[in-house]
Parts: structure tokens; C-alpha cells; sequence
């Protein structure tokens, strides 16, 4: 037989290309336990695996799926997009424990938003989880972004910096890769990239001063991962998004930035990808691009997907689109991240409270969130009126939010209903007779039915509360207004508490 250059026949050769291209895919997959195929193509070479909320019943129920899969590779990389906050895997049913990113930037205390990061680490490690995608380090400058939001700490630059860093340190100190995303920053769009692909027309001063101060501060963190953007960036790159740009992937944050981690793509059947290049297409130009781990299976979780995209990338290999030792690099510094994560799982004692923690800081974080205008009156049996817009694909329509369940647990025969788009003030005074109302809300500025109706809640009455769980801007509400700064199950308990005086 062949050898070849670096000493293996051309058998042998094509048995590692065949390992390499599974090793860079982070698939998902159905179901509360790992299906065979799934334990199949670990054990023979699959690195990773994502994981979403359709996999999480309970934490024994996640930790008893992960040690599935370290029976069949104790390194695999079980990854997870859980930023606590609005978007939730691990308590998908329920609720978040902690606030998310902008309460923790409302605070803006970096020791409290590194205490929040290192037990929401110390949880996902119990439950075997090892990769974390998160957190956000976009700069939320643009206040009509209908995907970022309340998943960034804010709109100021220094300040989503320094709690980037301050994140990614906890996170990773129990354990847990950080994986900061999305690069170079999903801030300034106005277009959903799970719809479509964003273009950011800034130039290339701003992206420096702005966008980047986050990424590089989360690399002298030392994040273990970056995750890429599906956005176009014409002053970067004006043809390729991101997620399949050398000049970005490579120039920009390996050359440029010094970044030496693994490069994680985000979903690539979010249609900006899948609707432009397809995913095959575009899983071949990430890699070649510098992208190291391919991410799927928010929406595509089956083998015939593993197999295709395995297939892809080997062909690419052969027909010399893709190079060899690109793929080998990939999937080497994949391996290293997983060797990493069995190192850092043992040297945090994940089962152990870690210190300056506590079960519930996520609660004491959301209260601090809070912020208050205007004077309560007090409030008896309420109607909870929540106008609900459509939820974006990253956080969700299974996971609950609000205060109605929270300020009913306070409040005996609080009554509750939901107003979707096109609902009316005329339809909430209907059903809320002459109750109190409680009108809840979430990005209102970014919603003219949502607007119009809260301005005439509170012109009809002006004892309304209003609690806003988005991105607040608009000008105060009502006689006793509410922010805060997230959805989360806490977020709602800090609510309620402010509107009854615990």
C-alpha cells in the first residue's frame, strides 16, 4: 500500500478522515435517553453531542443520560444552550432559576454575575453537561434586535465586556467550557438568523469599538469555545456570512485576536445558512473557513443528518475543496476541549457547593434586577394580564414566563390570562372586570399592538401596573411601573414581591 506523509497507508488514512469528519459534528438528537445510533456513532468517533430542552425531563433524569454516553466515550463533549434567563434548557418547563444576562448587567456587579455563572455551571456539571453555549457577548445596540435582547448584558460595550469575562470565569471554574458567542457580534441586527441571514452595515472602526471589546475580553478570559454568527458583515467580509468566512473565522479571530480555542458554528439549519448555502455546503465551508465544531440538531436530530454531513466533508477531502489537514485540526482541537472538560470535571468537584454560592442566588440576583418607578397601591385578588408576543426560536414557546403564577402564590384569588398579537385594552378590561389590572409585557417598544393597548390600559386605568420583562424603553407606564430586565421564573418571583411589598 501507499504511505503517505505523515506515515499511515491510504487505508488507514481514509479510516482517520472518516474519524475526524465525525468528530466535528455536535448533533442533537430525540428523546430523554440516548438512542442506539446515537451510543453507535460515539463509540465510533462522534465527539460531541448537543443537547436541547425535548432531552431534559429532570436532573436525574439528565445526569442518568449523560453516563449513557461516557459509558460509550468518557470525554464526549455533552453540549447545552443554556444562558439561564429567557433561554433554558435545563429548566425548559418550568422556568430559569437565574436571571439572564441583562438583569446581571442591570446589577452590574461582576462578582455577582461570575457567583451566578459558577452555580449555573456547578448544576449542569452534576447533570454531566460539560459545554455550556453561552454566554451572549453581543453588544445590544441596536433596541429593535428581535433575537438578542435581554440575552446581552446591555448596550453599552465596557459593560457587556466586563461581565463577559466575569461569566465565563465562573462558568469554567466549575468545570463547565464556556463557549461566548456569537461572533463577531449579533447585536445590531434587525433580522431573526434563524429566519434569514442578518447584514450589519457598520463600519469597520465601529465593529472594533464596539462588537469586538466583548470577544476579546472573553479570550483573556479564557473561554474555551467561541461560537460564530450566521450575519453578514460587509466590512469584514462582503460576501460569506461569519459562520463560513476566512477572513473573520481566521484573519479576524485566530490571526487578529490570538484565539487558540475551538470555533463552534451556530445551528446550520438556521435558514440564513441552510436557505442560502444548504447545510452540507455550508458545514464544508465553516470547516474550511476555521470553524472547528459544527453545530446541528436544533431542528434536524437523526442519524441520516449525521451521516450526511460526515459524508459531505469526507467527499470535500477527496474532491480537494476541503483540505486534509484542515479537517485534522478541527477535529484535534475538538479532542483537546473534550480532554480538557475530563480534567476540569474532576478538578471541580462538581457534586460540592462551590464557594461564594448558594442555592439560591439566582433569586437574590433577580431581586436586585429589579428596577421600580412610581408608587404601589395596594392590591387585592388582581387580573394578571400578560400580552404575549411571538416567542423567537432561541427562547422558545415551551418555556413558561410571566408573574401571574408567581403573584398568585402570594396573592389569594389573583385571576390570570393570556393576550396574544392583535389583543386589545378593551379585551383585557373585559375579562379583568373591576379587578386591578397587572399588564405584563415583553419588548413593548418593539411591538405597536402591545404599545397601543398599554397606553390605553393605562389611560382607561391608571392604577394599572405594568411589569416589563423585555428590554425596557419606552418612557414609564402607569402609576407603578416595573423592569425586570428578563423572563425568567425569578425574574417573575422579583416581580411579584415588588407588587404585594414582601
Amino acid at each position: 500500500m501507499t504511505l503517505l506523509a505523515h506515515g499511515v497507508t491510504a487505508s488507514d488514512a481514509n479510516d482517520e478522515l472518516t474519524r475526524d469528519a465525525l468528530a466535528v459534528l455536535q448533533p442533537g438528537f430525540e428523546g430523554t435517553t440516548a438512542p442506539a445510533w446515537l451510543l453507535r456513532q460515539v463509540g465510533e468517533g462522534l465527539t460531541a453531542v448537543g443537547l436541547f430542552g425535548r432531552n431534559i425531563a429532570s436532573p436525574e433524569q439528565l445526569a442518568a443520560l449523560t453516563a449513557q454516553l461516557r459509558a460509550e466515550r468518557d470525554d464526549v463533549l455533552v453540549a447545552i444552550d443554556e444562558e439561564g434567563g429567557d433561554v433554558t434548557r435545563l429548566e425548559v418547563r418550568g422556568g430559569s432559576s437565574f436571571p439572564g444576562n441583562l438583569a446581571l448587567g442591570a446589577v452590574d456587579d461582576t462578582a455577582l454575575t461570575r457567583d451566578v455563572a459558577r452555580e449555573l455551571g456547578r448544576r449542569l456539571a452534576q447533570c454531566g453537561v460539560n459545554l455550556n453555549w453561552a454566554p451572549s457577548a453581543d453588544v445590544n445596540s441596536n433596541p429593535d434586535n428581535p433575537v438578542i435582547g435581554v440575552r446581552s448584558f446591555g448596550a453599552d460595550t465596557h459593560l457587556a465586556a466586563r461581565h463577559t469575562a466575569a461569566y465565563v470565569e465562573g462558568l469554567q471554574a466549575a468545570g463547565v467550557a464556556a463557549c461566548t458567542k456569537h461572533f463577531p457580534g449579533h447585536g445590531d441586527t434587525n433580522v431573526d438568523s434563524h429566519h434569514a441571514l442578518p447584514r450589519i452595515d457598520v463600519d469597520l472602526d465601529t465593529l472594533v469599538a464596539r462588537e469586538l471589546v466583548p470577544f476579546r475580553a472573553a479570550i483573556e478570559a479564557g473561554t474555551k469555545a467561541v461560537m460564530s454568527a450566521h450575519i453578514l458583515v460587509p466590512a469584514l467580509d462582503p460576501t460569506r456570512p461569519a459562520t463560513l468566512s476566512p477572513q473573520i473565522l481566521t484573519g479576524l479571530l485566530r490571526k487578529e485576536l490570538g484565539y487558540e480555542g475551538l470555533i463552534v458554528t451556530d445551528g446550520m439549519e438556521m435558514n440564513a445558512i441552510a436557505g442560502t448555502y444548504g447545510i452540507e455546503r455550508g458545514s464544508v465551508l465553516a470547516i474550511a473557513a476555521g470553524a472547528d465544531a459544527i453545530c446541528v440538531g436544533g431542528g434536524l436530530a437523526d442519524e441520516a443528518t449525521v451521516l450526511r454531513l460526515q459524508g459531505a466533508l469526507v467527499a470535500a477531502v477527496r474532491e480537494g475543496a476541503l483540505p486534509a489537514e484542515r479537517l485534522a485540526d478541527a477535529a484535534a482541537r475538538v479532542r483537546a476541549l473534550a480532554a480538557w472538560t475530563r480534567q476540569a470535571r474532576a478538578a471541580a468537584a462538581p457534586g460540592a457547593p462551590l464557594e461564594g454560592s448558594a442555592p439560591g442566588i439566582g433569586l437574590a440576583a433577580a431581586r436586585r434586577a429589579v428596577a421600580v418607578s412610581g408608587t404601589a397601591a395596594p392590591v387585592s385578588a388582581p387580573y394578571v394580564a400578560t400580552l404575549a408576543p411571538v416567542a423567537n426560536i432561541a427562547v422558545g414557546d415551551e418555556t413558561p414566563w410571566g408573574v401571574a403564577a408567581e403573584l398568585a402564590a402570594l396573592v389569594p384569588g389573583t385571576g390570570s390570562g393570556v393576550f396574544p398579537e392583535g389583543a386589545t385594552a378593551a379585551d383585557v378590561l373585559a375579562a379583568a372586570g373591576s379587578r386591578t389590572v397587572v399588564a405584563v409585557v415583553r419588548d413593548a417598544h418593539r411591538h405597536p399592538w402591545m404599545a397601543q393597548a398599554l397606553d390605553a390600559l393605562v389611560a382607561a386605568r391608571p392604577d394599572t401596573v405594568v411589569v416589563e420583562m423585555g428590554v425596557p424603553r419606552a418612557e414609564p407606564r402607569g402609576a407603578f411601573y416595573i423592569a425586570t430586565h428578563g423572563a425568567s421564573r425569578v425574574c417573575g418571583r422579583a416581580a411579584a414581591e415588588v407588587i404585594v411589598g414582601v
